[in-house]
């Protein structure tokens, strides 16, 4: 009976000793979260101008629909327009995501997928993903209209057809960045880190920036 005490009481000191443990780390995560800088989608310098409006395109999705992109939207949302390729291994890891904030109830953003290429090719691709639900539009004047030189690569709209956010976007962070620059008011999360960090020097931004850049992998459209 003795020996089943003294075995409880150093199970509970254990237990006590990893709880404060776990405290302990879960306080370090919170600073290093805050700490740690987000990261934003790499905007190119080519392209439409965040704050102005987007460029305005009547036209016609895969399953014949007419979209008008860079007009209001009917109902006021924003627009979230995606450009993919069927080859681009990165835009078929963002589609779980996109399709999470296309089924937002509550969300406040349409979604529209773009690409440029064989527009049977682009169904299949849709079919097989999981994504045929969502508005496509395969156009190569959209493209050219946004200047788009590598995938993926992603940019948001408000209800009045202006731009707010864009950029390439390798990851769900860099995606959702685009709604947090949305939030803050900026053209990007960059620009936000920028405005709240003057004193810190441009070189700095440039290395940063270039950790967001496409890899190898990147594909132009």
């Amino acid at each position: 009976m003795q020996a089943l005490i003294i075995t409880n009481v150093l199970l509970w000191v254990c237990v006590v000793a990893l709880a404060l443990v776990v405290f302990a780390l879960s306080r370090q995560v919170g600073l290093l979260h805050e700490r740690v800088a987000p990261a934003g989608a790499l905007a190119p310098a080519k392209g439409p101008t965040v704050g102005q409006p987007a460029p305005r395109l009547s036209l016609a999705t895969l399953d014949g629909s007419s979209l008008e992109l860079g007009a209001p939207s009917p109902d006021g949302r924003d627009t979230l327009l995606f450009f993919l390729s069927p080859t681009c291994p990165l835009c078929r890891t963002l589609l779980p995501t996109l399709l999470r904030v296309a089924a937002d109830e509550d969300a406040s953003a349409r979604v529209v997928l773009a690409g440029d290429g064989d527009p049977d090719e682009y169904r299949r691709y849709a079919s097989d993903n999981g994504v045929s639900s969502l508005p496509l539009v395969v156009s190569t004047e959209l493209g050219l209209a946004w200047q788009v030189l590598k995938l993926p690569y992603a940019a948001l709209m408000d209800g009045d057809g202006v731009l707010r956010a864009r950029g390439m976007v390798n990851t769900r962070e860099h995606l959702e960045s685009l709604f947090e620059a949305r939030r803050l008011g900026v053209a990007s999360v960059q620009e936000y880190l920028e405005l709240e960090s003057p004193e810190l020097e441009s070189s700095e931004l440039e290395s940063s920036g270039h950790e967001l850049e496409a890899p190898a992998g990147g594909q132009a459209l």
